[in-house]
């Protein structure tokens, strides 16, 4: 298993090059949170709030969303036709390369 490259870009507008592994079952949301950027998570992965969201700017292509996470988008702040919830994209070697862009905090 190797390791993929995942770029963030923080609501700065600076991107981030994070490596991340394929074989510890993680997701965006985690990541995020591993290497300590602004993202809350506070449902913990479930699709229950949309503090992960982010936006896909790359043209990777990512498993069709599922109904909860496109019902937590629906009553989500700034939600663009890219929004994506970042517990929701796991970490896998199809999403190698992928840019996503964090979406503006709700407060």
């Amino acid at each position: 298993m190797a390791d993929i490259t995942v770029t963030i870009i923080d609501r700065e507008g600076l991107a981030h090059e994070l490596t991340a592994p394929t074989d510890m079952n993680m997701n965006i949301m985690e990541l995020c949170k591993a290497y300590e950027l602004p993202v809350k998570g506070e449902c913990g992965g479930m699709a229950m709030c949309a503090t992960c969201q982010c936006y896909l700017e790359s043209d990777t292509p990512l498993d069709e969303q599922s109904d909860a996470e496109l019902d937590m988008l629906d009553q989500a702040f700034y939600v663009k036709p890219n929004s994506r919830l970042g517990c929701q994209i796991p970490i896998s070697e199809e999403i190698d390369g992928i840019v996503l862009r964090l979406a503006p905090e709700a407060e």
